[in-house]
C-alpha cells in the first residue's frame, strides 16, 4: 500500500463519533483534510439524528460498517468506548490494508492494547497506542497526546501535520496506557470522591465547615469550581467513566494488585450515571454553576421508588 505523499489528502477514518470524534472531525477538516470518514454505533438508531447534522454541517462522510471505513482509510483512529477497543480492532482489522495505520486511543488497560495490537499487525497493518492525558474539550486536536508501540516513532510526525499535539513515550506497547490508568485512578477517583463526600456534607448540612476545611488543607483548589465541574463530568460522561475505570480496575490487576479504589469508583461513576439517564438529574449537557443543585436531586433520589 503506497500512502499520499501529503498527509493532508490521506483519508482518516474515524470509529466512535461521540465528543471526541466530532472534535477531531472538525479539526481534521479544517486543518485541510480532504476525506474524513466517521462509523458510530448510533447511526441507523433513534438517537443519529445529531450525529448526521453534523457530518453534513463539516463534510464528514459517514460509513455503514467498520469494515467499509476501515477499508477506505489510511488511517483509523479509534475512539470508543473502553470496553469497546478490542471489539473494534477485531472488527476493523480483517478489512484494513497492508501498511494501514491504526491510532488506538482509547482508554482501555495494557493487556487490552496489546491484544488490539495483535489484531492489527495479523493483517500487515500498523498499531500504535494513544493514550489521551487530560479532558479533550479544552484542548481539541491538540490535547496532551501519548504514544506507544514500535510503530509510535514514523506516526509522530505525521500526526503533527495534522494538528496533533503527542510525543513518543515509549516503544513498547502497554507503557502509556498504564501511564493514563494509574493517572485516572487518581483523577476519576477524585471525582467520585468529591461527589460522595460533598454530596453526603449536603444531607448532613455541614459543607460549609467541609470545603473550608479542604480549602485550608489544599489551599490551590477552588473546591467551590472543582466542584461544580467534577458533578457536571460525571453527569454529562459517567457511564463511559465507569467503563473507564474498569479497564484501570483491570490495569491494577495486571500489576498484581486488588483494585479496591478503582472498583469503588466505577460502581459510583455507574451510579451516578444511572441517575443521569433516568432523568433524576436535570438537563446533562448544562454547565454547572452550583455543585449544591446536583448534589440536592441526587440526594431526593433515595425517596424515589421509580
Amino acid at each position: 500500500m503506497t500512502l499520499p505523499v501529503d498527509p493532508l489528502q490521506w483519508t482518516i477514518g474515524l470509529v466512535g463519533y461521540g465528543e471526541v470524534g466530532r472534535i477531531l472531525a472538525e479539526d481534521l477538516r479544517a486543518r485541510g483534510v480532504a476525506d474524513v470518514l466517521a462509523c458510530d454505533i448510533k447511526l441507523g438508531g433513534p438517537d443519529e439524528a445529531p450525529l448526521l447534522e453534523h457530518a453534513a454541517k463539516h463534510g464528514v462522510k459517514l460509513t455503514a460498517s467498520h469494515a467499509d471505513l476501515a477499508s477506505r482509510a489510511d488511517l483509523v483512529i479509534s475512539a470508543v468506548t473502553a470496553s469497546q477497543a478490542v471489539p473494534v480492532a477485531e472488527a476493523c482489522a480483517p478489512a484494513l490494508r497492508p501498511g494501514a495505520w491504526f491510532l488506538d486511543i482509547n482508554s482501555a488497560s495494557p493487556g487490552a492494547k496489546i491484544k488490539a495490537a495483535g489484531c492489527i499487525a495479523a493483517v500487515g497493518a500498523r498499531f500504535v497506542e494513544g493514550a489521551v492525558m487530560t479532558s479533550v474539550p479544552p484542548y481539541r486536536i491538540r490535547v496532551p497526546l501519548l504514544l506507544g508501540g514500535p510503530e509510535a516513532a514514523p506516526l509522530m510526525p505525521l500526526l503533527s501535520a495534522f494538528g496533533f499535539e503527542g510525543r513518543v513515550a515509549s516503544a513498547k506497547l502497554g507503557v502509556v496506557s498504564a501511564t493514563k490508568m494509574c493517572r485516572s485512578v487518581m483523577i476519576k477517583g477524585l471525582e467520585a470522591m468529591v461527589i460522595e463526600s460533598f454530596t453526603a456534607a449536603r444531607a448532613y448540612g455541614v459543607e460549609k465547615e467541609v470545603l473550608a476545611s479542604l480549602a485550608e488543607t489544599f489551599p490551590g483548589i477552588d473546591w467551590e469550581k472543582q466542584g461544580a465541574y467534577f458533578f457536571q463530568r460525571v453527569i454529562q460522561h459517567g457511564r463511559r467513566r465507569a467503563e473507564e475505570m474498569c479497564e484501570v480496575a483491570q490495569t491494577v490487576r495486571e500489576a498484581g494488585l486488588e483494585p479496591w479504589s478503582a472498583s469503588g469508583t466505577a460502581a459510583r461513576q455507574a451510579w451516578v450515571a444511572d441517575l443521569a439517564e433516568r432523568g433524576m438529574l436535570g438537563e446533562r449537557n448544562l454547565p454547572r454553576k452550583d455543585w449544591r443543585l446536583d448534589a440536592d436531586r441526587i440526594l431526593a433520589t433515595r425517596n424515589d421508588k421509580r
